[in-house]
């Protein structure tokens, strides 16, 4: 059995210190600020329970119930104008209130509008899938499943989009290790070689930020490129950097152009 490693608050020390710092806040506006916005948000309102609505930047944001999500596209869709869905997936707020914020970006091409759905969810519950409706939330549907766990019910082929199918963990979680767990250090290793190879083989090292100065395969180093397996140990030698020839033709003069300077 492998071993457990508890995931609370694994990313809960601050990587920024300033405590004077102030994040600002949107500007908000009413949406009777907005004649077209106005009309669209009394139309759903009069289908789906409306939460809250409000304009920033530019657009409408309405929060729902996420029981309405299907009807209130449905809705968007068929009378408000909103043909394309460009955008969809979901925020980890378990930590602040025990639920997914989980959103859908509009566009409405004909009004040139944009707005945003949201609607938030416990943990462990589903939401319906809009597929029928739009079929751009067929992948984004099953990446939200991936990386959050959140299923959507009636999704013609719920399951995982980018992580293998034997997955442990939904990375995009904030609980989630940013190097990832136990699991994620001997997947690769127990998939390709097996478990009784792990004392040869060692664990993987997935910290992105290490470098190893004696690493031969640093190619996009201009000017301190290295062969492979190259003894670097003495020092590196800088190599004169090589243009192509092709790089400063004057196409011009090759196609029997003159430059502007020797035409007058």
């Amino acid at each position: 059995m492998r071993k457990y490693v508890p995931k609370d608050n694994v990313q809960g020390k601050a990587y920024y210190t300033d405590r004077y710092h102030v994040v600002p806040t949107t500007p908000r506006e009413d949406v009777s600020s907005d004649e077209v916005f106005a009309k669209q948000l009394e139309i759903l309102s009069s289908k789906v329970e409306v939460k809250r609505a409000e304009i920033q930047l530019g657009q409408m944001i309405v929060e729902i119930n996420h029981q309405d999500n299907f009807k209130a596209l449905e809705v968007l869709k068929n009378e408000c104008g909103y043909a394309m869905l460009s955008e969809m997936s979901a925020v980890d707020y378990l930590a602040k209130d025990g639920n997914f914020e989980v959103f859908y970006q509009m566009l409405n091409l004909k009004e040139v509008k944009r707005m945003r759905l949201v609607t938030r969810i416990e943990q462990g519950l589903a939401v319906e899938s809009v597929v029928p409706l739009y079929k751009s939330a067929n992948f984004a549907e099953r990446e939200m499943f991936d990386m959050f766990g959140i299923v959507s019910n009636n999704h013609p082929y719920m399951r995982r989009i980018l992580m293998p199918d034997d997955w442990e963990g939904y990375p995009l979680l904030k609980t989630y290790p940013l190097q990832g767990d136990e699991f994620a250090s001997w997947y690769e290793v127990d998939k390709i070689f097996g478990k009784d190879a792990r004392e040869a083989i060692g664990p993987e090292n997935r910290d992105p930020a290490r470098i190893d100065r004696y690493d031969t395969k640093r190619f996009s180093r201009v000017g301190y490129e290295v062969e492979f397996g190259a003894d670097i140990s003495k020092g590196e030698t800088k190599t004169a950097i090589e243009y192509s020839k092709t790089f400063l033709v004057d196409y011009q003069e090759a196609d029997g152009v003159k430059p502007a300077e020797d035409r007058k």
